[in-house]
C-alpha cells in the first residue's frame, strides 16, 4: 500500500512532537505489519522562541512562523498538514489559505469521537490560550455543537502553569497530576460528561483511570486521523 506523506508542524513543544511520531509509527505498524513504518516529515521549532511570541501576544508573527513551516513541508513533499499541538491552532485557518494541501484540525477528529460516543456536554483542559480564547471553544460549538465547560479562573490558571513549568520542560509530577483530577472533578460536577485533554502534552500526565467520565486524548485522537488520511484509498 502506497502511504500519503503526512506532514508534521512539530516543536510545539517537542516533548509531544515525540510522541505523535510513536503514535503514528506504532499504528503504522498495526495496520501494515512487519517492518512497516510512517512516511512522514517534521518541521520542529525551537519552541522557546514560539513560547516567547504566545505570551507578549504576538500572534501575527507566530502565524508568519507556522505558515513558513507548513510551506517548507508542502515543497518537501507531504501531501496533506499537520500541527502537534492544540493552541497553535490558532492560526489553523491562515495556514490551510496558504497552502494548497489539506490541513487536519485537531479539533474535527476529536469532536467526531465525541459526538459517535454520544456525548454533548464536555469540559476542556489546555492552555489558557484553548481554554479562554473561542479558536477552539468555539469550533466546537459551532461546528459539532457540543457544550463546552471550561475550568474556573483558579483551575485555569493552575492547568495552564502545569503546562509551561513543567510538561513542555518533561516534568511528570504527582501532585500536579492530583491537580488535574480535581480539576477533572470539579468540571463532572458541573455536568461534564466527558473531558478533552486539549493540550498535547497533558497526555504525559493523566490517563483514563484519573477520570469517573471518558477522557478524549486529542494527541492519540489526531495522530489516529493522520495515519487513517495516510493509509486511505
Amino acid at each position: 500500500m502506497a502511504q500519503k506523506v503526512i506532514g508534521l508542524i512539530g516543536g510545539l513543544s517537542w516533548e509531544s512532537s515525540a510522541e505523535y511520531y510513536r503514535l503514528i509509527n506504532e499504528a503504522v505498524r498495526a495496520r501494515l505489519g512487519g517492518l512497516h513504518s510512517a512516511r512522514l516529515l517534521m518541521w520542529s521549532f525551537d519552541f522557546a522562541e514560539i513560547e516567547a511570541l504566545q505570551h507578549v501576544g504576538r500572534w501575527d508573527e507566530a502565524t508568519k512562523r507556522m505558515i513558513d513551516a507548513a510551506q517548507r513541508l508542502e515543497r518537501g513533499g507531504a501531501d496533506f498538514l499537520m500541527i502537534c499541538s492544540n493552541t497553535m491552532h490558532r492560526m489553523a485557518d491562515d495556514v490551510q489559505k496558504a497552502i494548497g494541501i489539506p490541513l487536519i484540525h485537531i479539533a474535527d477528529p476529536t469532536a467526531e469521537r465525541i459526538q459517535a460516543s454520544g456525548f454533548s456536554r464536555v469540559g476542556l483542559l489546555g492552555t489558557a490560550f484553548t481554554m479562554e480564547q473561542d479558536f477552539y471553544k468555539g469550533r466546537l460549538t459551532d461546528r459539532y455543537r457540543l457544550d463546552v465547560l471550561v475550568p474556573d479562573e483558579a483551575d485555569r490558571a493552575a492547568v495552564h502553569r502545569i503546562i509551561y513549568e513543567e510538561l513542555v520542560r518533561g516534568k511528570v509530577e504527582p501532585q500536579s497530576r492530583q491537580i488535574y483530577r480535581d480539576v477533572m472533578a470539579r468540571l463532572i460536577e458541573r455536568g461534564a460528561e466527558a473531558i478533552i485533554l486539549g493540550c498535547t502534552e497533558i497526555m504525559l500526565l493523566v490517563a483514563a483511570e484519573d477520570s469517573s467520565v471518558p477522557l478524549f486524548d486529542t494527541t492519540t485522537i489526531h495522530a489516529e486521523a493522520a495515519v487513517e488520511r495516510s493509509l486511505e484509498g
